[in-house]
């Protein structure tokens, strides 16, 4: 079993704390990883895209010539598709749908499969708490420099709901927070670094969002 040192808000350590090899010491998946991440963005996908079918383009009531009598091709309405202006033929109407099935089982394995990266990388940090008592992104980056933490895509995992922490860190563009049930497949292997606050170790096995979808 993997162990990283305890870090604590000044920079310093606290011991060591033991990482879970049911979680962090998995094998590496990529094509498990790779299913997962296109089912997430996919859902994360709003059918916006309208076109107009012939039904709704207005006007091309009148048929533009005899049907009989002029060498061109018949033609009912200068609003069907093969007309410039006219409606578009089997286009994106507004309610697609582009959410792919992917089983729970898979989605666990994606997940710890990117946490098993990140920890065999040596980019997970464990830190105590972060000793904010109230809202400060001063307080925030400063904590991140403690910890030797970059500033670039930084993923933080905590416990629970902790508004001070999101406030702290809401304007930080390269650090993303979550808590623990949120976590997922895709905001793991974006991020360069994930900090976890101890007591999110805990609840990683309990279930994820991921898993509730």
């Amino acid at each position: 079993m993997a162990t990283v040192d305890l870090r604590t808000a000044d920079g310093g350590t606290d011991g060591t704390v033991e990482l879970d090899d049911a979680v962090f010491g998995t094998p590496l998946n990529v094509p498990v990883m790779h299913q997962v991440v296109v089912a997430q963005l996919a859902a994360a996908r709003s059918a916006t895209s309208k076109v107009l079918s012939r039904g709704e383009v207005r006007g091309g009531g009148k048929k533009p010539y005899r049907q009989k009598g002029t060498g061109r091709a018949r033609q009912g309405s200068i609003r069907s598709p093969q007309w410039a202006g006219g409606g578009v033929a089997h286009g994106p109407s507004g309610e697609q749908n582009y959410t792919k099935r992917v089983s729970k089982k898979l989605k666990r394995i994606a997940l710890r499969s990117a946490l098993s990266d990140r920890a065999a990388s040596g980019s997970v940090v464990v830190v105590r708490d972060l000793g904010l008592d109230a809202p400060s992104t001063k307080g925030a980056i400063a904590a991140l420099a403690a910890l030797g933490v970059p500033q670039k895509r930084v993923l933080l995992v905590l416990p629970n709901v902790d508004v001070t922490l999101m406030k702290s860190f809401r304007n930080l563009a390269a650090v993303h927070v979550l808590t623990v049930d949120q976590l997922n497949t895709y905001d793991v292997l974006v991020s360069d670094v994930v900090v976890f606050i101890e007591s999110a170790l805990a609840h990683i096995g309990l279930g994820t969002r991921e898993e509730a979808a």
